[in-house]
């Protein structure tokens, strides 16, 4: 049994995956991800299983890896970079990791509200280089917040968003009521109503056709001058042209993110050198306590897919 591992978080973090993995006896073949579709063409046909991250696994990668590969084990949720049609006319099983990481990505989405509300990086940055530069915040008490998706990470956002005195607002598919009255949560009927009742954006929704680009020019145009949208959850949920047009007009006061539509980004993307902006590295979900819970669950719906029983998780419903 031949393995491609290519997260780097799984590798990178200690914790008891790495033991049970080494039990199996498989043979581990280990990649830096996210793998860029032309290192995954170079690659694809030599593996039986991948246990992957966010890799480029495209329809022709799916085709050259056949008939070898039996099975795809996800780490995390997002599947956006894997092609699920191609993996369900293929019968090519997707496993992924649900409920392992929600409280972590919750806290980093709050950091990074904290952060830009509250000038942390030039607050910082000035110390660091011995100065005292002082730049006045916003508190976020009786901000308004909008979340697109009120699914495990919105909610848990919600909970925080609720102990911070901040009206709570959002839009979604799934509507827990238990939830939304335990946290006096408005419920709107679309993305635009949403955007015209807020001072926040937060996007906590999977990345589809309808979910591309959502955060667009013409609502960014409905939030007041001098918003915030915080995501940490995929790169092009955003139009980055209309982010950056609205960060240069003051309309947004500020962005921060832990995704970009490119990872790793090239040096000169201009999301990372916009004042008004921060961006972390991915790491939304990379903690000491995630980590092993999100890889042991990608690691054990790997083995009972290969074993054939217990839990799996399987996304697209090949089995």
């Amino acid at each position: 049994m031949r393995v491609l591992l290519s997260t780097c978080s799984y590798q990178d973090t200690p914790g008891p995956h790495h033991a049970l993995m080494e039990a199996q006896g498989w043979e581990i073949v280990r990649e830096r991800g996210p793998l860029s579709l032309e290192r995954m063409m170079e690659i694809a046909g030599e593996f039986d299983a991948f246990l992957c991250g966010d890799d480029a696994i495209t329809r022709e990668v799916l085709e050259k890896s056949l008939p070898r590969l039996k099975v795809i084990s996800k780490y995390g949720i997002g599947l956006d970079k894997i092609d699920i049609p191609a993996t369900k006319d293929l019968g090519i099983p997707v496993l992924f990791t649900p409920g392992v990481n929600h409280d972590t990505v919750a806290e980093h989405t709050f950091l990074l509200l904290l952060a830009i509300t509250k000038n942390f990086a030039y607050a910082i940055d000035s110390t660091r280089s011995g100065g005292w530069a002082r730049k006045t915040g916003n508190e976020l008490f009786e901000k308004r917040i909008g979340l697109i998706g009120l699914g495990r990470i919105g909610q848990e956002v919600a909970r925080r968003a609720h102990a911070f005195g901040m009206p709570i607002h959002a839009f979604g598919n799934y509507w827990p009521e238990e939830i939304a009255e335990q946290f006096n949560i408005t419920r709107h009927d679309s993305i635009d109503s949403l955007f015209d009742s807020v001072d926040i954006i937060s996007p906590h929704t999977k990345l589809t056709k309808e979910t591309l680009h959502c955060i667009n020019a013409e609502r960014l145009a409905r939030l007041p001058d001098g918003s915030w949208v915080i995501n940490t959850g995929r790169g092009e949920l955003i139009d980055q042209a209309a982010i950056i047009a609205a960060l240069d007009s003051g309309k947004l006061a500020g962005y921060a993110a832990d995704v970009l539509d490119q990872e790793p980004p090239p040096a000169d993307h201009p999301l990372l050198h916009h004042p008004k902006a921060i961006v972390t590295p991915h790491v939304g979900s990379r903690t000491f306590e995630s980590v092993p819970r999100q890889a042991m669950k990608s690691l054990t719906n790997l083995i009972n897919a290969l074993k054939g029983e217990g839990e799996t998780n399987c996304a697209n419903g090949v089995i």
